[in-house]
């Protein structure tokens, strides 16, 4: 049975709170959670309890912006997607994840600096906060040139990376809607979609192969309400960010979770 001391148990409510505001305002931010809370709490017992977390965080936004997902950008996602899970599930009982993780972190902090860099010019500064692609109303956004345009990469590398991780599949998704300049209404919904969509299956295959303990019970127990508070704090922050703003916060977190990457391995 896991052991956990007080100060443990605070830490993983900090971080979770943390990851889960994130969440709540952009739709994804767990990434940057699961490898800090590695630190503490052992990697076979967190992927399969941050994987039921994340569906019920991402439900539970969907609530209210269930209208605003793009469908047609998440569908070009998921048949990739759905490869990629079946490779992670048969990597995840025996893959060293510490050459991934820190390969992964220099992706994430290489494109959300860029990300960010472009933001800052003055061609970033208009963007229409009624356009996405897949949606009906208003002109299409400029995309980002960025090879994470491409739907069936980042399905596939979110798919098999976040099946065999835990949350990190949601990186991989922010890319893509990133460099496609996806609103960020359309934006959260729709990483909300994805994420359940995700978590579900992996949900499944990890209660195929004996995933589910009594110690990711423990770790749930934990976690869930305070997600619920930083889901919470997320929907409050979000709706007073202008649509440049928001893509910063999106730049800012993958930079983060870069760090965190790197850092925690």
């Amino acid at each position: 049975m896991l052991s956990l001391s007080g100060n443990e148990i605070v830490y993983i409510c900090s971080i979770t709170v943390f990851a889960y505001s994130l969440r709540g305002a952009t739709g994804f931010g767990a990434a940057a959670a699961v490898p800090l809370m590695g630190l503490v709490v052992p990697v076979k017992v967190l992927v399969p309890a941050w994987t039921v977390l994340s569906f019920f965080g991402s439900v539970t936004i969907l609530l209210r912006d269930r209208h605003n997902i793009a469908w047609a950008d998440l569908m070009r996602l998921l048949p990739s997607c759905m490869l990629g899970i079946a490779i992670g599930l048969f990597f995840f009982a025996a893959l060293d994840s510490r050459t991934l993780a820190q390969a992964l972190g220099v992706v994430t902090l290489l494109h959300g600096g860029l990300s960010l860099w472009a933001s800052m010019r003055p061609a970033d500064a208009t963007v229409s906060p009624d356009s996405t692609s897949g949606a009906a109303a208003g002109p299409p956004t400029s995309p980002r040139p960025s090879l994470w345009r491409d739907a069936r990469l980042a399905g596939l590398l979110g798919g098999a990376i976040g099946t065999t991780m835990g949350a990190l599949s949601s990186l991989f998704f922010a890319m893509y809607f990133d460099a496609i300049g996806m609103p960020k209404n359309y934006f959260r919904a729709t990483m909300s979609m994805a994420v359940v969509a995700i978590a579900f299956v992996r949900g499944l295959g990890y209660l195929a192969i004996g995933g589910y303990s009594r110690d990711v019970l423990l770790i749930l127990a934990i976690t869930v309400p305070v997600a619920l508070i930083g889901i919470f704090i997320g929907e409050r922050v979000q709706t007073g960010l202008s649509e440049l703003t928001f893509r910063r916060l999106v730049d800012v977190t993958l930079i983060t979770s870069g760090f965190a990457l790197l850092v925690a391995h």
